[in-house]
């Protein structure tokens, strides 16, 4: 027997509370979020200042430019929110970079507690203490942890049962199969003098399936060279494997 987990939660630790739920409140997500699908809730870190100004932040040991987020008032923040088994991440430059895998497994659990950095970013100790999972969008810098958060928590959401019309757009669209996706294309069949691939129009679906493949892969080749080796390793994997089983 299954065990209900409950809807699929996420819980957002910033100084701005009042971004979000923002583009999460449109389109497949926000309608899901309309329907008890999955849950937001954001909580203010300035709300667990330790004195009358709000202060959240101090200049660090050591010298250097900018601010740091104090490791009291994280905690504070964290202790009086983060609640359950749902990981406990940061969104940093410093962190491993987010994929899909990590949306994938993310969306198996109860949901998640996301902080939000800013200034030059979280005290380490209070991240070491807590366990605090660092997770990056990618090698570049924003002014602050929510445009992250947002997209992390939009591509966790669209995973979920019932939010995407087909199931089978997620097993089509880009790294689900290791590979980029390929191109698409719709009406009209010929527009400036440019015509669609004519197998598109053939309605054959074998051969269909074939091109869309074979289009992925050109592209995941020409575009990323780092997961098309990692998609070529996987296939002398399974081949070896299936070698072995033989």
């Amino acid at each position: 027997m299954t065990e209900d987990r409950g809807i699929w939660t996420a819980k957002v630790l910033t100084l701005f509370p009042e971004m979000f739920p923002g583009p999460l409140a449109y389109s497949l997500a926000g309608k899901a979020l309309a329907a008890g699908v999955w849950s937001l809730e954001t909580f203010d870190i300035r709300d667990h200042a330790m004195d009358r100004h709000g202060t959240v932040d101090g200049s660090p040991f050591g010298g250097g430019a900018g601010m740091v987020m104090r490791a009291d008032v994280v905690d504070a923040a964290i202790e009086n929110t983060a609640t359950g088994d749902a990981p406990l991440i940061y969104l940093t430059p410093r962190g491993e970079k987010f994929s899909q895998a990590h949306a994938v497994n993310l969306v198996t659990g109860s949901g998640v507690t996301l902080i939000c950095g800013r200034y030059e970013g979280i005290d380490q100790r209070v991240l070491d203490v807590r366990n605090v999972i660092e997770i990056s969008l990618g090698d570049f810098v924003l002014s602050g942890g929510e445009p992250a958060a947002l997209a992390l928590i939009d591509a966790c959401v669209r995973l979920l049962p019932g939010v995407m019309g087909s199931e089978a757009s997620l097993f089509e669209e880009s790294f689900n199969r290791g590979l980029l996706e390929y191109p698409h294309y719709t009406r009209p069949a010929d527009w400036c003098g440019r015509k669609v691939p004519d197998v598109l129009l053939s309605g054959h679906h074998e051969k269909i399936a074939t091109w869309r493949i074979e289009q992925a892969q050109v592209t995941t080749r020409e575009r990323r060279p780092d997961l098309w080796d990692r998609y070529n390793e996987e296939l002398r994997n399974q081949k070896e494997q299936s070698h072995e089983r033989d």
